[in-house]
């Protein structure tokens, strides 16, 4: 499998990492070590995972993806063989992750979340450690930002959570740092803060990038590809709706649509139709919808690794079947005529 190189570092990773974020619920303990043995065997080097996890987040199941993984880990003997990024939340109102106290990207709560990850992970050390979002409001997980005020809130700075990233890292508990649905704005002043002050160089962003949102592309994707800060995309398949499964209002036994509902980012007025396209587009070309959705992503220059999710073996085959897709320019031009006539439906 192709690897790219994270950020400036000297680590090459696979061009396909494998999401655990649904680890510990909606996914069991056997059917994630299937999977990620599977992962493992066919050129994955690349697992992601967060403090959060699993999803849908609550705390009687909260961590249970890194413990998850972990326990793979050591069962496996595979530390070795991969590279293991988790998260820490931003501001957040879920306070059972800090024992009552409301999470924020403080010197003490990053030391506290990156010590319980270690202990969850089962190991001395994370390859890259990512903040989950900012601190501060933005607009992220498609949200409009009308009303919110934020210029005028108070947040953590960027020197106090880079400093306690930089703190780690010479410890050896974390190897790099990485964000995660932050702006343009939150990366350049990121990378500002650390050049000035000496911290630890942020090396890749994870943010939500597919064919019906694509905003990545009107200013991140150029800092990505001039300061190395390479995308780590997630929710490729918008959350398996470019699959064309809930279409005509489907809700497959087992999905995540069943399941836990969640959906509200793709269900905008212009999505539907987006989606219809889309996955009509691929059908016309001989291609499962879930694997031109994942190519698409795989193939756009700024992108170091596309982070997919499975909840079967068989899901799994469909990102892998991905890989052989030719990208051809009837493609490219396909998509693009889509994307002309409905860009962005789901921010």
């Amino acid at each position: 499998m192709e690897r790219r190189r994270l950020g400036r570092t000297d680590i090459d990773v696979s061009v396909l990492c494998l999401g655990t974020m649904m680890y510990g619920d909606q996914i069991g303990e056997a059917d994630a070590f299937a999977q990620m043995d599977a992962a493992l065997d066919r050129g994955i080097n690349f697992f992601d995972t967060a403090e959060l996890y699993t999803i849908p987040p609550k705390a009687a199941t909260q961590g249970e993806s890194e413990r998850i993984v972990g326990r793979w880990m050591k069962d496996r003997g595979a530390r070795g063989r991969i590279v293991l990024a988790t998260k820490v939340v931003g501001r957040s109102s879920a306070t059972y992750l800090r024992d009552g106290e409301t999470p924020r990207l403080t010197r003490a709560q990053i030391r506290t979340a990156v010590e319980r990850s270690l202990v969850n992970l089962q190991t001395d050390h994370i390859d890259l450690y990512q903040t989950h979002w900012p601190d501060r409001r933005a607009p992220i997980f498609g949200a409009d930002l009308k009303g919110y005020g934020h210029y005028d809130q108070d947040w953590v700075g960027f020197d106090e959570t880079l400093g306690a990233l930089t703190d780690l890292q010479r410890e050896g508990k974390i190897g790099h740092v990485g964000l995660s649905n932050e702006t343009a704005w939150g990366v350049m002043r990121h990378l500002e803060v650390a050049e000035g002050a000496g911290l630890a160089r942020v090396q890749s962003i994870q943010n939500v990038y597919n064919l019906l949102s694509r905003t990545f592309e009107y200013g991140l994707a150029e800092i990505a590809l001039q300061e190395d800060v390479g995308l780590l995309a997630y929710s490729p398949i918008a959350q398996g709706v470019l699959s064309g499964k809930y279409l005509g209002g489907a809700k497959p036994a087992g999905s995540r649509g069943a399941l836990f509902g969640r959906l509200g980012r793709y269900e905008t007025p212009s999505a539907v139709a987006a989606i219809e396209r889309y996955v009509a587009l691929a059908r016309e070309a001989g291609i499962d919808p879930a694997a031109l959705a994942l190519q698409f992503v795989t193939t756009r220059p700024f992108v170091t690794s596309n982070i997919f999710g499975a909840s079967s073996l068989e899901q799994l085959d469909v990102a892998f079947a991905s890989l052989e897709v030719p990208w051809t320019e009837d493609l490219e031009k396909a998509v693009a005529e889509v994307h002309a006539a409905l860009p962005n439906p789901c921010p």
